[in-house]
């Protein structure tokens, strides 16, 4: 008989919104800390400040669930990303009422969310979420059983700093490459995105312990993913 979770809906609920809002706050700003690291101008997309959630829930269902029930999320939000960057893809190609592009316009659609409907950056989004959050999973998943279930922090800022590496990493280069960022932007971006990330993930530790006990407690579940197939290809729980 299959096991059915209370929460693991609700968790998959907000890992989804997470991913979603990130994406398009990613999209309408970039924000500059006006300092500089070893001469580099520190700057990060809007996303940034909330995409690190969506490792801390990865880590979470992981954690709790174990690869498998991670792994259907995982591509639940890829399905839920790609249909948001299609509507906006509609959006931008039907043509502006004659009021609101006179206070508004496309040119200013354009600016500030032509990212989410432009190939360049959904395909950075897509490739860099798939990499990053799979990566995430496989490693705490695997650090699980070899620290038998022990340590949960070094286990979930480890797999953060290799997730959130192949993020930053595919994230900007996809996106400077498709000319969504400008190549001077490459190495600010990647670099204050990596280091943002991992500290908000560091930061909340305390809050990922506390779910984590209460989901355990309350789901009666602590999966160990022996013995399971980690190919992200694989379909369903089982």
């Amino acid at each position: 008989m299959t096991h059915r979770y209370k929460y693991l809906d609700l968790v998959m609920a907000f890992f989804v919104t997470v991913l979603i809002v990130s994406n398009i706050a990613s999209s309408a700003k970039i924000v500059g800390l006006g300092f500089s690291l070893f001469g580099t101008p520190l700057s990060f997309d809007g996303g940034t400040l909330l995409f690190p959630l969506s490792y801390v829930f990865g880590d979470i269902l992981t954690e709790v669930y174990g690869f498998r029930a991670s792994r259907r999320v995982i591509w639940t939000g890829f399905a839920a990303l790609a249909l948001a960057a299609l509507v906006f893809f509609m959006l931008k190609a039907l043509p502006g009422d004659a009021g609101w592009e006179s206070y508004a316009g496309s040119a200013a659609y354009s600016a500030i969310l032509g990212g989410m409907s432009s190939g360049g950056l959904v395909l950075a989004s897509l490739a860099a979420y798939w990499a990053g959050e799979f990566s995430n999973s496989v490693v705490l998943s695997k650090l699980k059983i070899l620290m038998k279930g022990k340590l949960l922090w070094v286990r979930t800022i480890g797999s953060t700093l290799i997730g959130e590496a192949l993020d930053s990493l595919v994230f900007v280069f996809i996106a400077s490459l498709c000319g969504v960022f400008g190549w001077e932007l490459f190495v600010s971006l990647t670099l204050t995105n990596y280091l943002l990330k991992c500290s908000i993930e560091v930061l909340m530790t305390p809050v990922t312990y506390r779910v984590t006990a209460f989901l355990k407690k309350n789901e009666n579940a602590d999966v160990y993913d022996t013995g399971i197939s980690f190919n992200p290809f694989k379909r369903g729980l089982h």
